[in-house]
């Protein structure tokens, strides 16, 4: 088998393998595997196959390893699902109190209950979602 097709081959399986990992390091080294393959169509001897291997995957892993610990550190800047709900305005539907309700927040009904125990809020009042525990809203009137 030619040397550069092993090369390859040890690419493919390392960039699978990055798919079911996620680890972005089987990726770096995959990505380093090309470049023999690549030196070694061209007809290099191995010595210089690994060493310009060992080269690009230092380079690889010089390069990507900061730029993904800063895309890690950054704080999320949207929020998602239910916790994006949180803050939004929404409608009574059925009279809201600290045992039942119903409101619709961005054209979806939610069960609801007052954020405030002693507060009973009345159909068609407006209100503020203070926090969402599993399918039950909690709402705030609003002033």
């Amino acid at each position: 088998m030619e040397l550069w097709l092993i090369w390859l081959v040890i690419a493919v399986v390392m960039g699978v393998a990055e798919i079911f990992t996620l680890t972005a390091a089987l990726g770096v080294l995959a990505a380093a595997a090309v470049v023999p393959a690549v030196l070694a169509a061209v007809g290099l001897p191995l010595p210089v196959q690994l060493v310009m291997f060992a080269a690009a995957a230092a380079a690889g892993v010089v390069l990507v390893r900061p730029v993904a610990l800063r895309h890690m550190r950054q704080p999320q800047l949207e929020r998602f699902g239910v916790d994006a709900l949180v803050g939004k305005r929404a409608f009574v539907v059925r009279e809201v109190t600290d045992r039942d309700g119903l409101v619709r927040i961005d054209g979806d009904d939610w069960t609801a209950r007052t954020f405030d125990d002693t507060t009973v809020i009345p159909v068609g009042a407006t209100v503020d979602v203070m926090r969402i525990s599993g399918t039950t809203a909690f709402v705030y009137p609003r002033e």
